[in-house]
């Protein structure tokens, strides 16, 4: 019955990647798509590519730094690879990459799944912070942007309508906080019965895990490093979507800002539960240069090369690490296996 549950979901989860990606090239000229492709400057996302690899290595780094802070300590090309298989496993089987990753740990270096986990969620925190930061500095930055794109392209009308008669919105507005009021006193009252189910339960000590998990940073030995790999990171990410404008004749000239954007809904977009952001990315992505004038065909062009070349890239660095694990692990299973054959036989 799991198993069959499993295919369904992942049967699901295609189905909307590929919902997405029709709604991407949808009533647009694939001909025109195809010329963006094939003229790109690859130049450029050579570059990029080189900067991921980059990324890569220090994403690994920074996760050596967060076991041996949890006095777990792991090699660095055992944590690198761990974490290029798990990067590997995620275009395949969505947000299962990160529990792979730990298994893979335990199996190479004797981490705790545990142990390897609650880094993890650390991790995701951390990024998610970063992320929040990054959408509230675009919007200082460029909030008329989006803001005047939203009313006149994506509201058209409706937006008119609310602004002349801006009482429904309160109405709504009232409505929520009273719900969300009422939720809360029934949630207070209810305590007691809530903590005697297991489901409440799981909920509270995820909660505290992840609060665990995101106070545990202070143990490191070097606070600075670790900040410094974690900016590293995220500069190698924007500079990554930055440079890849200067593929492309429509995108030569958009600013730094548009980069900003196009890290922060790509990162939206890569965040969706799908195989490796297939769908949700081109989406995001493709709409967002769309505010800063790109045609639907270029920035669905931008979309495919970038996401496409970082896909091979994860494949063949996912790859490597791959046959490096395997490699690991057999030498590990032949060593004991030696052991076990020199031993005396005994009789009882």
């Amino acid at each position: 019955m799991k198993t069959v549950f499993n295919i369904l979901k992942y049967a699901l989860l295609l189905s909307i990647s590929g919902a997405l990606m029709w709604y991407a090239v949808r009533g647009q000229d694939l001909s025109r798509i195809g010329h963006y492709i094939a003229t790109a400057n690859y130049f450029w996302l050579a570059i990029t590519l080189t900067l991921s690899v980059l990324g890569y290595f220090s994403r690994a780094y920074r996760w050596q730094m967060q076991l041996k802070a949890a006095q777990n300590p792991a090699p660095y090309w055992a944590v690198y690879h761990a974490s290029m298989v798990g990067n590997l496993a995620n275009l395949v089987l969505p947000r299962m990459g990160e529990v792979i990753r730990c298994s893979v740990l335990r199996r190479t270096s004797g981490v705790p799944v545990q142990v390897a986990i609650g880094t993890v969620v650390t991790e995701r925190v951390i990024d998610v912070l970063v992320l929040l930061g990054l959408i509230g500095s675009l919007l200082l930055l460029d909030f008329n942007t989006f803001w005047n794109f939203v009313t006149e392209h994506v509201l058209g009308d409706q937006y008119a309508a609310v602004a002349r008669n801006r009482t429904p919105l309160l109405i709504a507005a009232v409505v929520g906080v009273l719900l969300l009021l009422v939720a809360g006193f029934a949630l207070f009252r209810n305590l007691e019965r809530l903590r005697q189910n297991a489901i409440f339960n799981k909920a509270i000590v995820f909660v505290q895990g992840l609060l665990a998990g995101v106070f545990s940073v202070v143990k490191l030995e070097n606070k600075w490093l670790f900040l410094f790999h974690t900016v590293f990171t995220w500069v190698v990410y924007y500079l990554m979507d930055y440079l890849a404008f200067f593929c492309f004749p429509e995108t030569y000239n958009l600013d730094m800002r548009a980069g900003l954007a196009v890290l922060t809904f790509g990162a939206l977009g890569m965040a969706a539960p799908v195989a490796g952001g297939i769908g949700p990315f081109h989406v995001m992505v493709q709409g967002v240069l769309m505010v800063y004038g790109v045609s639907r065909e270029a920035g669905i062009a931008y979309a495919l090369v970038v996401h496409g070349a970082q896909t091979l890239l994860v494949v063949l660095m996912g790859g490597i690490s791959f046959v490096a694990v395997a490699a690991a692990d057999k030498g590990s299973v032949l060593t004991e296996a030696e052991a076990l054959a020199d031993e005396p036989l005994t009789s009882e």
